[in-house]
C-alpha cells in the first residue's frame, strides 16, 4: 500500500477482509514489514501547515494514547511504542500521570501510586521518550472519583447524597466535591507538583466537571457557597420552573468555569504560559449541559479542545462525527486544533475493550471527523494487546494525514446554511425531554442536509451577527427558548434578505422557558401561537412529541383527479398549479407524517401548503378508511413579503419525524425547503450516486472539497466491515474569491480530471470514490 497516494483498500472488499487482515497485520508487526528503526526526529514529522515557531497546541495535529492499566508498569514496552508513534506520524501522546491514581512518585498525600508502579517512573519515562522523538505530551488526569481511604480521612471533601448519607458514587469510587478542598486544593496540588517536576506541554482530564446534573450534592461546601454566590437554599428536586432550581443550573455552570480558570492558573503559573488544562469534552451539547459544561465558554478559554467521542452509534452513524466538527469549530475556530479519541477496540452494544475494531469502521468514523476539521487522537487501552490487529489499523491514516496536512487544517467552511442551536434553548426549553424537543429536530435537518450533499454550519444563537454575512438561510429546530438578542439577530437577518425555516415553538419560551403570549417571531412566520394552545407540561409535552400515530399531510390544491387511476364520483377537480416546494409530489394529494401539529393561526398573507389529515385505524384492513379526511389545521406556511427573505414556518414537526422515521417523502419536502428559503443560493452542486458527506472549504488562493463515501454495507448498524465504492459523481463548485480555477488535484487516488470553468464554476468528475477524495482546486 502506498500511503501517499491513498490509505484505502484495493478494491471493495468481502466479509472475509477482516479475517484475512488479522494474519496481515499480525506478519506486519512481527515481521518483515515493520523492522524495529530510528524514530523520527521532530524536523522529520513537523507538520507542514503549521510553521515551527507557532506553540505546540497549533503544531500537534496527531495524537496517539494507550490508556494505562496499573499493570502496564510491569509491561509496558516504550521501544516499541516509540517506534508506533513514529508509524503512524505521532506528535503528540497522551499519558496517564494522577488523580484516581499515579503513575510518577508522588509526594502528594491520598495520592496513591498504581498499584504495579514499584520504583518506577512511568510517566517520567514515556516524557523523556516523548521529548527525545519531539512528540508534546498530555499528563492526562482522572479527578472525579477516589477510594473510600480517602472519604474516610477527609469525607469533607466529597458529595453528600442525603438519601444514603454517603457520597455520590460512580465507577466503584467515591466523587467529590467540586466545591471542596479535593477539587479546590488536592487537584491543584497535583497538578503543581507534575507541571513543576516534568513541564508536560499540559494537562487532560477524562472526568473533571464532577457530579453530574442529574443530582444535587448537598455538601456543606455546597450549601455555604450557594447562599453566599446566589442568596437562596439549595433546591430540593429538579422543578425547572423554582426560581431555586433554575438559579441552581446557571451556578453550576459557572462553578465548573472557576474549576477550568483555577486549573490552568495553576499548570500555567508551575510549567510556563503554554501549559494549558484542557480537560476533556464530547461534542454533545445535550451531554455537556448534563455534565455542566457550557461548551461556548470553554472554547473561548481554550488553546486546544480535547475531544472524547470515540465512536459512532446506529441511530446518528459516522455523519455524527461531521456534525460534531461543525459544531466545535463553529465556537472554538476553525485556526485552532480539536483532536479526537478514536477507539481501536471494539465498540458495539459491548466494549470488548481488548479486541479489535474493524479497519473500515475505525477509518470512516475517522474520516468523517476528518473532513470535518476533527485531527485524530488514536486510542488504546492498556499497554499490551493480544489482538494486534488494531497496532495496525491507524499507520496508513497517519500517514497520509500526515503527508496532506496543510490541506486538513486552518480552512475555512463554504457555506451558505447555517442551523442555529443554543445550550440555553437544550436546558431551559428541552429541560428532561432534549432528545425529543431539541436533537430530534435538529438532526431532522443535518440528515436532510447530508443526503441533499448541501455544505452547512451550525451557528449559536449568540453568534448571529457574526455568522449572518456569509449565510443565506438560517434553519430554527424548535428553537423553543430564545432571548430578546437572538430574536433581533433572527429578524434581523431576514428583513436584510435571508431565507428562515423555523419549526414547532420557535421563539415562543424566554430565557427560562416560560411561554411567551405569542411567537416573538410571529411577524416573520405570518403565524400566531398563543400560549394557551402550547402544551406547557412536561409530560404532555414528552407524549406528544414521541407518540406516533397513522396521521398525513394534504397537500393544497389537490391534483389526483388529473393522474392515471381510479375516479369515483365526488373526486375534488384538479385546479390550479401547486408551489415550487411540493415539486416531485405530483402523483400524490398526501404523505405520511405521524407526528406533531400546533393549533397556529395564520396571517392571511401567507400561504398553507399543507393541512393536518386525522388519524385512522392501522388494523384491520377492513377498518383502515376515514371519511373524515381533510381539516384546516395548517402543517406548511410559506409566508413571503417584499424586500425580506423567503420564511418557511412548519407546524408540523416534519423535523422531528424525519429524524425518527426516515419517511422518504419527509426527507424530499425538508430538501425542497431548504433550497427554496435558499434560493437555491448553494456553492456545492454533487450528482451521482450513493451517501456521502459534503464539506466545502477555501484556503488562500484555493477551494477544497471533502467527500466522505457513507455507502457501505452497514451503514445503519456498526460495525461496517466492508467499504462499497461510488460513482461516477459530476462535482461542480462555485470558486470563492482570489481562486482561478486553474489547477485540480485528488489527494487520495492521486488523480487529475479534467476542469472546466463556467460563469464562476469549477466543475469535474469523480470516477470512484470507495471512502474519501479531496480535491483540491487553485
Amino acid at each position: 500500500m502506498n500511503p501517499a497516494s491513498s490509505f484505502s483498500l484495493s478494491g471493495h472488499s468481502p466479509r472475509r477482509k477482516f479475517l484475512q487482515q488479522t494474519a496481515v497485520a499480525t506478519a506486519a508487526i512481527a515481521g518483515s514489514r515493520y523492522l524495529r528503526f530510528t524514530t523520527a526526529s521532530a524536523a522529520e514529522v513537523a507538520p507542514a501547515a503549521a510553521s515551527a515557531n507557532q506553540p505546540w497546541f497549533l503544531r500537534a495535529t496527531r495524537w496517539m494514547q494507550t490508556n494505562i492499566a496499573e499493570l502496564d508498569a510491569t509491561r509496558y514496552d516504550i521501544p516499541w511504542w516509540r517506534e508506533q508513534w513514529a508509524r503512524t506520524k505521532t506528535q503528540g501522546i497522551v499519558v496517564n500521570a494522577g488523580g484516581i491514581v499515579a503513575f510518577y512518585p508522588t509526594q502528594i498525600p491520598f495520592h496513591p501510586k498504581a498499584q504495579f508502579l514499584g520504583d518506577r517512573d512511568l510517566f517520567g519515562d514515556l516524557l523523556k521518550a516523548a521529548r527525545a522523538d519531539g512528540i508534546a505530551i498530555f499528563a492526562r488526569m482522572d479527578s472525579n472519583g477516589a477510594p473510600d481511604e480517602t472519604y474516610q480521612a477527609h469525607p469533607e471533601w466529597f458529595t453528600y447524597n442525603p438519601q444514603t448519607g454517603r457520597p455520590f458514587g460512580d465507577r466503584g469510587l467515591s466523587i467529590p466535591c467540586i466545591n471542596g478542598v479535593y477539587y479546590r486544593e488536592h487537584i491543584p496540588a497535583i497538578l503543581k507538583e507534575i507541571a513543576e517536576k516534568y513541564k508536560p506541554e499540559g494537562f487532560t482530564d477524562n472526568i473533571w466537571s464532577g457530579l453530574p446534573r442529574a443530582n444535587i450534592c448537598y455538601c456543606d461546601n455546597c450549601v455555604k457557597k450557594f447562599r453566599a454566590d446566589r442568596g437562596l437554599d439549595l433546591p430540593q428536586q429538579a422543578n425547572w420552573d423554582a426560581p431555586a432550581y433554575r438559579a441552581w443550573i446557571e451556578w453550576g455552570y459557572a462553578c465548573r468555569l472557576e474549576i477550568w480558570d483555577l486549573f490552568n492558573k495553576t499548570t500555567r503559573s508551575a510549567g510556563g504560559k503554554d501549559c494549558l488544562w484542557v480537560g476533556m469534552n464530547g461534542v454533545s451539547i445535550t451531554g455537556a449541559a448534563a455534565e455542566f459544561r457550557d461548551y461556548r465558554e470553554i472554547c473561548k478559554r481554550t488553546e486546544i479542545l480535547m475531544i472524547d467521542n470515540q465512536r459512532r452509534v446506529d441511530t446518528t452513524g459516522f455523519q455524527s462525527n461531521g456534525v460534531g466538527g461543525r459544531l466545535v469549530h463553529g465556537l472554538l475556530g476553525w485556526d485552532k486544533l480539536a483532536p479526537e479519541s478514536m477507539a481501536l477496540y471494539q465498540t458495539a452494544s459491548e466494549n470488548f475493550r481488548v479486541a479489535s475494531k474493524p479497519e473500515p469502521e475505525v477509518r470512516l468514523w475517522a474520516l468523517d471527523g476528518i473532513a470535518a476539521g476533527i485531527q485524530p487522537w488514536w486510542h488504546y487501552i492498556n499497554a499490551y494487546q493480544e489482538d494486534r490487529r488494531m497496532y495496525e489499523t491507524p499507520v496508513p491514516m497517519g500517514q497520509w494525514h500526515q503527508q496532506n496536512e496543510e490541506f486538513l487544517v486552518r480552512r475555512t467552511p463554504v457555506a451558505t446554511v447555517g442551523i442555529v442551536y443554543s445550550q440555553r434553548n437544550n436546558d431551559f426549553f428541552g429541560r428532561q425531554d432534549t432528545e425529543a424537543q431539541v436533537n430530534l429536530p435538529q438532526r431532522g435537518y443535518t440528515e436532510a442536509l447530508l443526503h441533499a450533499r448541501i455544505p452547512y454550519v451550525l451557528v449559536h444563537a449568540d453568534d448571529l451577527d457574526q455568522a449572518a454575512a456569509s449565510l443565506k438561510l438560517l434553519i430554527l429546530p424548535n428553537i423553543g427558548t430564545m432571548t430578546d438578542a437572538q430574536i433581533a439577530g433572527v429578524r434581523k437577518f431576514v428583513q436584510n434578505g435571508g431565507g428562515l425555516i423555523a419549526s414547532g415553538a420557535t421563539s415562543l419560551c424566554n430565557e427560562w422557558g416560560d411561554p411567551r403570549a405569542d411567537l416573538a417571531l410571529a411577524d416573520l412566520f405570518g403565524v400566531h401561537l398563543p400560549a394557551n394552545h402550547f402544551l406547557r407540561s412536561e409530560t404532555s409535552r414528552r407524549q406528544y412529541a414521541t407518540q406516533s400515530t397513522q396521521t398525513y399531510l394534504r397537500l393544497t390544491p389537490e391534483l389526483r383527479a388529473q393522474v392515471d387511476g381510479p375516479h369515483p364520483a365526488g373526486e375534488p377537480p384538479a385546479t390550479g398549479t401547486r408551489h415550487e416546494v411540493l415539486a416531485g409530489f405530483d402523483h400524490t394529494d398526501i404523505i405520511p407524517f405521524g407526528g406533531i401539529v400546533d393549533l397556529v393561526q395564520v396571517d392571511p398573507s401567507a400561504k398553507v401548503l399543507l393541512t393536518y389529515v386525522p388519524p385512522r385505524p392501522t388494523a384491520p384492513p377492513e377498518m383502515i378508511w376515514t371519511q373524515n379526511d381533510h381539516t384546516n389545521i395548517p402543517g406548511l406556511i410559506l409566508n413571503e413579503r417584499a424586500g425580506f427573505g423567503r420564511v418557511v414556518y412548519l407546524a408540523a414537526d416534519l423535523d422531528r419525524r424525519y429524524a425518527r422515521d426516515n419517511i422518504a417523502d419527509t426527507e424530499h419536502l425538508l430538501i425542497n425547503l431548504i433550497r427554496w428559503a435558499a434560493k437555491d443560493d448553494i456553492p456545492l452542486k454533487i450528482d451521482g450516486p450513493g451517501l456521502l458527506d459534503s464539506h466545502l472549504y477555501q484556503q488562500p488562493g484555493r477551494a477544497l472539497v471533502h467527500l466522505v463515501n457513507l455507502t457501505n454495507t452497514n451503514t445503519w448498524r456498526g460495525p461496517v466491515e466492508e467499504l462499497i465504492p461510488v460513482g461516477p459523481l459530476k462535482i461542480a463548485v462555485r470558486l470563492p474569491d482570489g481562486v482561478s480555477g486553474k489547477d485540480l488535484r485528488l489527494l487520495v487516488s492521486n488523480q487529475k480530471p479534467a476542469l472546466t470553468l463556467s460563469n464562476g464554476w469549477a466543475n469535474f468528475e469523480l470516477t470512484s470514490i470507495l471512502d474519501h477524495e479531496v480535491a483540491v482546486i487553485e
